[in-house]
């Protein structure tokens, strides 16, 4: 994927506007576009705007959640939103049922 792009959708999201964060912003979405695609088994289209939203919304969060904690009692990380559960439990049935018309 493209990660010029994910990277000033992302800094778009964040309301970022300088390049300060540029190095470890493309550190964290080139991890999660490795780890979609060899940990999860998704093959990631760069001409789908499905995936490339959810690589956007998943090194959003990923970059967010970083040093935010469920309580301030406890120094769990943030769970995974419900709704980036639903779209990744769905990219990775769709991988599976691909592969498995193959």
């Amino acid at each position: 994927m493209d990660t010029s792009t994910i990277l000033e959708l992302v800094k778009a999201r964040l309301g970022i506007s300088t390049n300060i964060r540029d190095e470890y912003l493309t550190a964290i979405i080139e991890g999660a576009v490795k780890e979609l695609e060899d940990e999860k088994g998704i093959a990631l289209d760069e001409g789908n705007p499905y995936h490339l939203m959810f690589v956007v919304d998943y090194s959003t969060w990923r970059y967010q959640s970083v040093n935010t904690t469920q309580t301030t009692s406890t120094s769990r990380p943030l769970t995974m939103p419900r709704h980036l559960q639903f779209r990744l439990h769905s990219l990775m049935i769709h991988a599976n049922k691909e592969s498995d018309e193959a």
